[in-house]
């Protein structure tokens, strides 16, 4: 059988699986992106903390995959609680990173124009701040997202959810009838993943950035 004759018997299987990668990248990277602006946004005046959180979280990604979905095991079990943590640490630092220098980039004088006209903390934050650094940090986000979609297939060494399924069994039975259509139809569908959540945040980008601040 070839490859696209598989992809065409398989398609409803492979259907479900990458719906199951797309909503275990989309959950953990949403998680991600609201630990990281809290973090960013809570250690704006201490410095020291907001270093050594970046570092820390910069540390994680030189953890290997396997090994990081292996330590959530003993504690979390199988399945998609540890697979979307594992996600979701993964994710943090390319955000928190982006959110950290979007809200430094913010004009100093905008913030001071802003408590001109009365607004407190909280106001110059949300209406003011966060909307400005919001190009920076979905940036981060689209980074963090493109990186999470290819760890998300380790996610099946500990039965997640996703395409990760059809590679590791098409490797595990490599040799085998359509083992090796199995495992190219699970890379070939997370290429398709990650190109399409790209566009998709390229069009939010568009969508959500305000007017004034497009290229």
């Amino acid at each position: 059988m070839s490859f696209f004759d598989y992809v065409s018997a398989n398609a409803p299987r492979i259907s479900h699986l990458f719906a199951q990668h797309v909503q275990v990248v989309l959950i953990s990277v949403g998680l991600a992106t609201v630990v990281s602006i809290l973090f960013a946004v809570a250690t704006e005046h201490l410095p020291r903390t907001r270093s050594l959180t970046l570092s820390v979280t910069g540390t994680i990604l030189t953890i290997p995959s396997f090994a990081l979905f292996g330590l959530m095991i003993p504690v979390f079990g199988l399945g998609v609680t540890p697979t979307v943590l594992a996600l979701t640490i993964y994710a943090v630092f390319p955000i928190l990173r982006n959110a950290v220098t979007g809200l430094d980039s913010v004009d100093a004088s905008v913030v001071d124009a802003a408590r001109g006209m009365g607004m407190g903390a909280g106001q110059q934050l949300w209406r003011i701040r966060l909307p400005l650094a919001w190009p920076v940090i979905l940036n981060g986000i689209r980074v963090a997202t493109i990186m999470v979609v290819a760890i998300a297939a380790i996610g099946a060494a500990v039965r997640g959810p996703g395409l990760g399924e059809l590679i590791f069994r098409g490797l595990s039975r490599i040799g085998g009838a359509n083992a090796l259509n199995e495992a190219l139809a699970g890379v070939a569908a997370i290429v398709v993943v990650a190109a399409v959540l790209d566009v998709l945040f390229l069009v939010l980008g568009r969508v959500t950035t305000p007017k004034g601040l497009h290229a």
